[in-house]
């Protein structure tokens, strides 16, 4: 916890129960892509995803990864795999998935995903309900992660 905000719920004498994760906003790339998602399934008479800070954070720590390595993978040497990674920001799961890709705008990568059958199985995969996105600018291209997972 930061001391800004440890000293701010003092003040306004507010009890501070703040989770592992981060609760960092998400990004503009990062809803664009969520709603992309969320409307793929709509139309296809799915159930929408319920958005979830703990796969978030996974996949916004694993996107700053792919853009410093400059490369869209699932796993890096040195680096946890997606089931350590989701674990350790709190999240408690049967499933898990995930898509990885890098592009120039959210509407591309989403196309991307839709367009390759393994990434749009994960999207549409009826099992799962909630997700976490992450998106990280580097160069001129956006690193983007989608976490699938189905919650326990």
């Amino acid at each position: 916890m930061r001391i800004g905000t440890w000293l701010a719920a003092a003040i306004t004498g507010m009890t501070l129960c703040r989770p592992a994760y981060s609760q960092t906003p998400a990004s503009q790339a990062e809803r664009e892509l969520f709603a992309s998602v969320k409307q793929a399934r709509l139309a296809r008479g799915l159930a929408p995803l319920r958005w979830d800070d703990r796969l978030a954070a996974a996949a916004r720590r694993h996107a700053e990864v792919m853009a410093e390595r400059g490369s869209a993978q699932h796993g890096f040497a040195g680096e946890p795999g997606l089931t350590t990674r989701v674990k350790q920001e709190g999240a408690h799961f049967s499933w898990l998935s995930e898509n990885v890709t890098q592009g120039p705008t959210p509407r591309f990568i989403h196309s991307q995903f839709m367009n390759s059958a393994p990434h749009r199985a994960n999207i549409l995969d009826r099992d799962m309900d909630s997700i976490g996105v992450g998106a990280v600018e580097q160069g001129g291209q956006l690193f983007a992660v989608e976490d699938f997972s189905q919650m326990r």
